[in-house]
């Protein structure tokens, strides 16, 4: 599957697949209305159009029969990169993409020179985790996000760049 930079134009598109994947993955977690909250917060169409333009973030989307099927959302500061953000569609799951996705991303980190990669996921969000940990992260720190204005504990999953 083509996996490009994502562009403005893809606001919309990355939108939708994170309010499916939120809907498929959080329902246990988070209420329906915290997380159309939540969509609405982390992917306001201007914020995510300014994330997709700054020099310092990796925003990837992945194609399928001509639709965006999933992305990548990372930043690189200094010598560290952060991955925010990895989602497929559920109707595109188990098929390598959200891997496919990742291996593109931490290669990206690595050429703005992140020697440490960062992978950040919910807690309680039990296939993101062994998402990660499927790809050689380890558990490293615990943290917490807000969401709709209610706290969620949150994993900081780690690896050095080169997979050490």
């Amino acid at each position: 599957m083509p996996i490009r930079a994502a562009t403005t134009a893809d606001v919309t598109a990355i939108k939708r697949v994170a309010r499916a994947s939120w809907r498929a993955d959080y329902p246990d977690v988070l209420s329906r209305e915290t997380a159309e909250e939540g969509v609405e917060e982390w992917y306001d169409d201007e914020q995510l159009a300014a994330e997709i333009e700054r020099d310092d973030a990796v925003v990837l989307v992945a194609r399928r029969e001509d639709e965006v099927a999933g992305f990548v959302h990372a930043v690189v500061v200094e010598d560290r990169g952060t991955i925010l953000r990895v989602y497929v569609h559920p109707d595109a799951r188990g098929e390598g993409l959200g891997s496919q996705l990742l291996d593109r991303a931490e290669r990206e980190l690595r050429d703005r020179g992140a020697n440490h990669v960062q992978a950040m996921v919910l807690a309680d969000n039990e296939p993101g985790r062994a998402f990660y940990e499927g790809a050689g992260f380890t558990l490293e720190d615990e943290g917490e996000t807000v969401i709709g204005g209610e706290s969620y504990r949150e994993c900081v999953y780690g690896m050095r760049a080169d997979g050490g």
